[in-house]
């Protein structure tokens, strides 16, 4: 692995097992949405319809989900690196501060109107499907936006600082 001046900008070289790996863990979760359902908006929708045709099932799913999660996200807290030697990054932040929590209702909104995540929608997006090509359109759009804001913002602290001085 190279290392730059600063952790931040450090770039690891990648190896063919890694990639290997990585192309095979995200095989595995398209097919655990598509086996489960998340990658139906339908299905997604009903689940999110607590007033009305309520489908409970999802939730069994998503508990499964975050159990596993948890027990990687606790061995990866106890590691520097991965099996494969690449650094593990996780998040340091752990308040919930307005840019979590207006993410998230921006995420729910979305999730609610589409009935498509991220994740799925990738997923859809591989089997063709219409509305997931407009989902990840818009993803894209969005995280495009949030870039050249947070880009914005970042100038925008700069250039205070600089005429405070």
């Amino acid at each position: 692995m190279t290392q730059a001046a600063s952790p931040e900008l450090a770039t690891p070289r990648y190896s063919i097992m890694s990639l290997c790996t990585s192309f095979a863990i995200g095989l595995i979760f398209g097919l655990g949405l598509l086996i489960s359902g998340m990658s139906n908006p339908a299905k997604v929708l009903t689940f999110l319809d607590i007033a009305g045709r309520w489908e409970p099932t999802l939730m069994i799913v998503m508990i499964g989900a975050i159990s596993i999660a948890s027990i990687g996200f606790a061995l990866a807290k106890k590691r520097s690196h991965s099996l494969l030697k690449l650094p593990i990054y996780l998040p340091q932040q752990s308040a919930v501060d307005k840019r979590l929590i207006g993410g998230s209702v921006i995420f729910g909104i979305g999730w609610g109107i589409a009935g498509i995540c991220p994740g799925p929608a990738i997923v859809l997006l591989g089997a063709s499907a219409p509305q997931a090509l407009w989902f990840v359109a818009a993803m894209a759009l969005g995280m495009l936006i949030f870039e050249l804001f947070s880009r914005w913002q970042v100038r925008r602290a700069l250039q205070r600082d600089a005429s405070q001085r």
